[in-house]
């Protein structure tokens, strides 16, 4: 047998890949690892603020979290909602009403998840109607939503609380739970921080599952329906249990932020879920980036940020308080203005679109 016989008989083994390269190897593996960067640098944070601060971030973990489930429906799926406001106040409710249960032995985890959980079925609900509806039809139906749902309080008030809302108690710290970061971080957990460590493990845990669920198959089949149905029809896509599923998936996370936000506000009240915070949402996610959660997070930061900042800068500059407080979202609005005509794309896809023109230049 020839030499160039025997090279093709018994083939070189192929050299194995580094460590790092089998660790990043496929998306879920990556999402992994950045969950567990994430966890270390919010325990680094945490630990180095102030309550205030710590009160702060909750806001922008819980805006993320609803603003992560809008961008799968309306950035992957295409479903514009202007509704999911209503879907934050279903999880809230839900979570108060479990806190005030009396003697109430329900740990953090399970009113979460029983938040999540009662939001997805209304989102079920809410879902089978919008997979009928498109455009601006599906946007006035999700604005009829989130104007109708918090008058459901007024409606039972003796369940709801009504206009005042319903008082939630300070959720109980778990002695292990508060044991165990005395000895790792030298520091008792107070409410304020336990609830915002809760807001900050919940968003890595959501967005580490909807980066899985976004580049699986079930995430490519939400992006074949929103860029053609007619094709994602053909290929045999069922186009209403798609829209259904995305639906479903964006109203359990906001039911989950909802849950959150009920617990750090310590109420649940009408006042709280207005059509503003819909469209709070809603710009968290255009001026991010439609379709990137990193621009979500971004989004929920900016504005939780932007309005004390102007309104600190107002004040320092001669206005009254009442001036300063109308500035902030004025500021917010042009701001979000900006970046639609400079960057329809949002944030993100500046950064990215920079990334893709370095790599054509190489």
């Amino acid at each position: 047998m020839s030499a160039p016989a025997k090279d093709r008989a018994n083939p070189a083994p192929k050299p194995t890949p580094p460590l790092w390269t089998r660790v990043i190897s496929t998306p879920v593996r990556r999402h992994i690892l950045c969950a567990v960067l994430a966890l270390v640098v919010i325990v680094l944070v945490m630990e180095s603020i102030s309550t205030f601060r710590q009160s702060q971030l909750t806001s922008v973990a819980y805006l993320a979290i609803a603003a992560g489930g809008l961008t799968i429906l309306t950035g992957i799926n295409g479903q514009l909602s202007l509704g999911h406001g209503a879907f934050m106040a279903v999880g809230a409710y839900t979570a108060a009403l479990m806190l005030r249960a009396q003697d109430s032995g329900w740990t953090v985890p399970l009113v979460l998840l029983a938040a999540t959980v009662v939001t997805s079925i209304v989102g079920v609900i809410v879902g089978i109607a919008a997979a009928r509806l498109h455009g601006p039809y599906l946007a006035g139906a999700t604005l009829a939503l989130a104007v109708a749902v918090p008058g459901l309080a007024l409606y039972f008030s003796e369940y709801l609380g009504g206009e005042q809302g319903l008082v939630i108690p300070v959720p109980k710290v778990p002695t292990l739970l508060d044991d165990a970061m005395f000895f790792l971080t030298g520091n008792e957990l107070s409410g304020t921080k336990f609830v915002s460590y809760i807001s900050w493990v919940l968003l890595v845990i959501v967005f580490a599952l909807l980066a899985n669920v976004a580049s699986s198959r079930t995430g490519r089949r939400w992006r074949a329906v929103r860029d053609d149905e007619v094709a994602a029809e053909l290929a045999g896509i069922n186009l209403g249990r798609a829209r259904i599923l995305a639906f479903v998936v964006s109203a359990a996370c906001a039911g989950a932020a909802g849950a959150v936000l009920a617990m750090a506000s310590r109420i649940a009240a009408p006042s709280g879920f207005t059509l503003t915070l819909s469209l709070t949402l809603l710009s968290a996610v255009v001026i991010g980036g439609l379709g990137s959660l990193s621009g979500a997070l971004i989004g929920a930061l900016l504005l939780t940020y932007i309005p004390p900042v102007v309104t600190n800068l107002g004040l320092d500059a001669g206005l009254s308080s009442l001036q300063s407080a109308e500035l902030a979202p004025l500021v917010t609005g042009v701001f979000t203005v900006l970046v639609i005509l400079f960057a329809p794309s949002g944030l993100m896809g500046i950064i990215r679109n920079r990334r893709l023109k370095r790599k054509g230049e190489k």
